[in-house]
């Protein structure tokens, strides 16, 4: 899925020119699939979090098959938009993962098995860049989709011979009336992010959205504390661990997602700006690839660090890669290398960082709530990413000078430092929020911490209860 979710920005271009919209109008394509991710993930999240996994699982790739195949053969552009929002329906799907992970994997591989999973979205991203830029540039769009159809089968294939049906915690009511607040509060928010700047970061339009998605999530957030079984549980967030996770993992998504569209952009710069390297769509994605290769590597060094130097460490190392790599590439960029080892240290730090998120978030939640909780840390991962392309869109265009199509090399500096701020934001929250040494206890699964605690976890406690000690 996390290879499926590149598809759309590197053939932006030609689907503008291939459906006879504008650029503005293409960028839709990856709008809509942000928006159907944002939304569907609390919901399969719950959904996943009981005996109907299986079928949620099979359900949402099903969607994103029938949103492949119809973006692959839509003759019209709004058709296309329909199916890349099926495709985004498979951005929910990590949470789940995890639960699965989480209930079936005995307690020694429980820790890199999560860990593992979690890193998919940076090595996924890192693997779909070439990918998608080889089909853009060789073959025809609907190649792509056609690729992604093929992709999302094979998944759920293996989907359907290989997971178990169900969990065991019992089926409890979707809570409608919450899904459809966090959903609508989402899209509003989300638009706002994502179209601010081409609909004008004053207008009317952005503001209304801006200010509808605050007070419906704020409605929200009442009515999550009032319900018997709300969508999220909010009373989980509190707990500190879980706010760290979920708070950088906020600031780390726009430092990901902004070094990704920096990059992207800045290597395809046309010869006459007197900046860039004007590479191919291939070359651009080979630039992109050693984020996999970093996260990969960081996947493995993350479980040995874990186990010298605790989950509570990890976390704002990897937010501080990532905010040393920013730093880096906005003081030098005049080289090609130098772009393929920023991306090498984005995969380190973000790929260390996602790994260890979902370790904190599990250990500090009941086990029925596993993947209402790591969908709503991949949900802010979501948002993180809107913002940073939201604020890196504005900064583009406010260093446009008049009557170019190209920004100022300073504008690429102004994103580049940004981005780093909210990294080490990321780095601040990181090290103030989680709680000192605690201990969780839980009569079912005892298992060994990674700084010397004994974690368990009742299932019974709603709120996770957490106990100071070792």
């Amino acid at each position: 899925m996390s290879v499926i979710s590149t598809l759309g920005a590197p053939m932006v271009p030609t689907i503008a020119q291939e459906q006879h919209v504008s650029l503005s109008a293409a960028q839709w394509v990856l709008t809509a699939t942000l928006l159907a991710g944002a939304i569907s993930g609390p919901v399969l999240g719950r959904l996943g979090d009981g005996p109907r996994r299986r079928g949620a699982i099979q359900g949402a790739l099903a969607g994103v098959l029938a949103g492949s195949v119809l973006a692959a053969v839509a003759p019209v552009f709004g058709l296309l938009l329909a199916g890349r929002a099926l495709q985004g329906l498979g951005m929910g799907l990590m949470p789940l993962a995890i639960a699965v992970a989480r209930d079936h994997l005995p307690a020694d591989r429980m820790r890199t098995g999560i860990a593992s999973l979690s890193i998919t979205t940076s090595v996924g991203a890192g693997l779909g860049y070439p990918i998608t830029g080889i089909i853009a540039q060789h073959l025809d769009y609907r190649a792509g989709f056609w690729f992604a159809a093929c992709l999302s089968a094979l998944a759920l294939t293996v989907v359907t011979w290989i997971i178990p049906v169900g969990s065991s915690a019992p089926h409890r009511p979707l809570d409608v009336t919450g899904a459809v607040l966090l959903c609508s509060g989402l899209a509003f928010l989300l638009l706002a992010l994502s179209q601010g700047v081409a609909w004008g970061l004053t207008s009317a339009a952005t503001l209304a959205c801006l200010g509808m998605g605050i007070a419906v999530l704020v409605m929200w957030v009442v009515q999550a504390l009032r319900a018997r079984h709300p969508l999220v549980d909010i009373r989980l967030v509190r707990n500190r661990a879980v706010l760290a996770a979920n708070t950088t993992a906020l600031l780390m998504g726009i430092g990901m997602y902004g070094v990704l569209s920096l990059i992207n952009l800045y290597t395809q710069v046309p010869a006459r700006a007197g900046y860039g390297f004007h590479l191919s769509l291939t070359a651009t994605g080979l630039v992109l690839m050693p984020m996999s290769l970093g996260s990969v590597t960081a996947n493995r060094l993350a479980s040995a660090l874990v186990l010298r130097i605790g989950l509570y460490r990890v976390l704002p190392l990897g937010a501080l890669v990532v905010c040393i790599d920013l730093l880096l590439l906005t003081l030098w960029r005049d080289h090609v290398s130098i772009l393929v080892l920023g991306t090498f240290m984005l995969g380190t730090g973000v790929g260390a960082a996602y790994a260890v998120m979902p370790l904190l978030i599990v250990r500090h939640v009941p086990m029925s709530e596993t993947g209402s909780a790591t969908s709503f840390n991949q949900v802010l991962r979501t948002i993180g990413g809107s913002v940073g392309s939201a604020a890196i869109s504005a900064i583009m265009l406010a260093h446009t000078p008049a009557g170019s199509e190209q920004p100022t090399d300073a504008a690429y500096t102004v994103a580049l430092l940004v981005t780093a701020a909210a990294s080490f934001l990321g780095v601040v929250a990181a090290v103030a929020l989680p709680p000192r040494r605690v201990t969780v206890v839980e009569p079912t699964k005892v298992e060994a911490a990674s700084d010397g605690d004994v974690v368990a976890q009742s299932a019974e406690a709603p709120s996770g209860i957490v106990r100071p000690g070792s």
